[in-house]
């Protein structure tokens, strides 16, 4: 594999690094990124930085001809939302106290998190500061840089991600980084590294390579696989997400492989924190089952993380990290909700932050192959339209996908690299004028040196975990209080020799209408309907169509009034035409992120409303005017699949 070059060099902090270097694993290359070299032009970029140097050489536009004079933003302080405790609660409390302590913190339609304290932040247009690293301008952000990132933005999140994401590496140096358009763009640079496009008219099946998913997935993934003639290979799920052993697992998969089909799959996505869309959260121990079979079968991880802060004590999974934390004086072996978490290794290190060590790690701290590619974004953590993310790996892998960056995207916006620097880093504004005072009962702007560095940053992301846990709460109080559908009555004495013969007694039945697990991480429900209770199921299952049809109308029939919900059908998330016509109709996400926080509660539950009132009709003919008052079903389904692009891209 191609040695990593100075510009990704480990940063020597002057200790001694005992652990072994990662496995080279340069034989998964695809053909076109084992041929690429590095940029002749952006060799050069290390040179620009010399003092006083007449630069003449690269084609850089001259930086007092940018529009920008400064860049400036009100923003929030770190502390603005209340964190949730990290200790788990098993089973999670009813109370709704969710929706109280929310108003109490401004959420609610009373008022604005807006009108909270914040600070200001500007970004100058030139900064005298001499170290590239702590130099956050538009003369230097706006230029072309290096397809590594922005170099105190880079930084930052190096150092962040080797100590404190992952602080228990076990190969030689760390993951290494570099910055991604968001993790879409990150998981098709991957892919482009890493698989070499197939044909059915031009390529054997011999050649087919495969990709692993769960056996549900997030769609823009598949999309941007298939094209690439991939053979997409689902792995059965359970409620903590991809399962290693039994019917479907992935260690069935791999001794079973059919080579009739392709070369057994040697790359897996996987979103191991907060599924997509079951909100499933891996415990350290079947990551290690997972991992242990990827070792054997030499199969590359791609961790698809964008929901790593998102992990819910509230409704934590039994067989957890976070179960068995040494910080949990509620921890009891000899409890049977205990009885297969795993306690972290005795050398395990502390990140240094409780909410943190909180959470289940990734898989990167079990990496002692180097085979763990994953993927982060600033998508939920900031916003989405800010397109930035990072990808943390071995540097050897990091050193290839640099060679394909330097050619397509080169580096992440600069507009945002910048802010989001300024934000985090502070400014470093020496020698020029202060900025102007901020609203909203903040200080003015920050002093040099005073952003959120990690400190602010965790706790930014522990209060968005608490809001984001609190909403959950709220919308899984509303939905379990409505999924039977309840039908009562009364009826005369059975025995009219001992009572009177006008006394009666109640009858209650219920029927279940659908069914959930508390999310353990993420943004969503994965809400299965029972479809088996409704009283036209039997007639659909004769249909041509099948019960699908059945599940497309009560689709339909949320979006009416007076439900008006729109929620994604499980069909999109269904990796193959045959999980599809098996499983996917049975499902939907709803996600409680979006939706503003007055309007969460009335939506849960017209929800479940619409429900009941979908399996209280007992005509198909009613059924079938929803369908055709939506349109033809291959039309329909032509327009659920244009519903990827806003089912959560990362």
């Amino acid at each position: 594999m191609a040695a990593q070059t100075a510009s990704i060099a480990p940063l020597d902090d002057g200790s001694i690094d005992s652990r072994p270097p990662p496995k080279d694993l340069s034989h998964h290359l695809s053909r076109s990124t084992k041929n690429r070299e590095a940029s002749s032009i952006k060799q050069f970029y290390k040179y620009f930085a010399i003092p006083g140097i007449g630069q003449l050489a690269g084609g850089l536009p001259n930086n007092y001809y940018f529009p920008f004079d400064t860049l400036e933003a009100k923003v929030a302080r770190p502390e603005r939302w209340q964190p949730t405790p990290n200790k788990p609660i098993d089973p999670p409390e009813r109370e709704d106290d969710g929706v109280a302590q929310l108003s109490k913190l401004g959420v609610g339609a009373q008022s604005s998190p807006l009108n909270q304290p914040q600070d200001t932040i500007t970004v100058p247009h030139t900064s005298q500061q001499k170290n590239p690293i702590k130099k956050v301008d538009l003369s230097s952000a706006l230029q072309y840089g290096t397809a590594q990132g922005y170099p105190p933005l880079y930084y930052f999140i190096r150092q962040f991600t080797q100590q404190y994401l992952h602080p228990n590496c076990p190969y030689k140096g760390g993951p290494e980084v570099i910055l991604t358009n968001g993790n879409t763009d990150g998981f098709s640079k991957v892919l482009q590294a890493l698989t070499n496009e197939w044909s059915e008219e031009k390529d054997w099946t011999r050649d087919r390579e495969g990709l692993l998913v769960e056996s549900f997935a997030y769609m823009n993934a598949i999309g941007a696989a298939r094209p690439r003639g991939l053979n997409i290979v689902p792995v059965g799920l359970d409620d903590e997400g991809m399962r290693a052993d039994g019917p479907g697992g992935l260690r069935e998969v791999l001794e079973k492989w059919d080579y009739k089909k392709g070369k057994r799959p040697q790359l897996m996505y996987t979103v191991t924190m907060g599924q997509n869309p079951t909100s499933g959260v891996l415990s350290l121990q079947r990551r290690r089952d997972l991992y242990a079979l990827c070792s054997q079968y030499d199969i590359i991880i791609v961790e698809d993380d964008p929901y790593w802060y998102l992990q819910f004590p509230s409704s934590t999974a039994v067989n957890t990290t976070t179960v068995s934390d040494p910080s949990n004086t509620n921890f009891n072996p000899s409890c049977p909700m205990f009885a297969n978490a795993e306690p972290r290794p005795a050398h395990w290190k502390s990140s240094g932050y409780p909410f943190l060590d909180s959470l289940v790690p990734s898989s990167l701290n079990i990496d002692t192959d180097g085979r763990v590619i994953r993927l982060d974004t600033f998508s939920k953590t900031v916003a989405p339209g800010c397109r930035l993310g990072w990808i943390s790996a071995q540097p050897a892998l990091v050193e290839r996908i640099l060679r394909i960056t330097e050619t397509s995207t080169q580096q992440p916006s600069g507009f945002v690299q910048s802010v989001i620097a300024e934000l985090i880093l502070g400014p470093d504004h020496s020698g020029l004028k202060p900025t102007t005072k901020s609203s909203g009962g903040g200080k003015g702007g920050l002093p040099d040196g005073e952003g959120w560095k990690a400190d602010g940053w965790v706790r930014w992301l522990e209060g968005l975990r608490g809001n984001y846990e609190r909403r959950m709460q709220k919308m899984c109080s509303i939905l379990e209080d409505g999924k039977y559908l309840v039908k009562s009555g009364r009826r005369g004495s059975l025995s009219e020799t001992t009572q009177d013969d006008d006394e009666e007694w109640a009858v209650i039945e219920k029927t279940p209408m659908y069914s959930f697990d508390r999310p353990v991480g993420g943004m969503f429900i994965w809400l299965k309907i029972e479809f088996e209770n409704h009283p036209l199921f039997a007639t659909y299952a004769k249909h041509a169509e099948g019960p699908a049809r059945l599940a497309h109308a009560l689709w339909i029939f949320w979006t009416t009034k007076p439900y008006l919900v729109l929620v994604s059908p499980g069909a999109i998330f269904s990796p193959t035409p045959e999980i599809r016509e098996k499983d996917g109709w049975r499902y939907f996400r709803l996600c409680f992120a979006a939706i503003n926080e007055e309007d969460l509660g009335p939506t849960s539950k017209r929800t479940a409303e619409g429900v009941n009132a979908f399996f209280r009709i007992k005509e198909k003919k009613v059924i079938e005017r929803l369908l055709e008052e939506d349109g033809a079903m291959v039309e329909a389904r032509s327009g659920l699949a244009e519903l990827t692009q806003m089912m959560g891209p990362c």
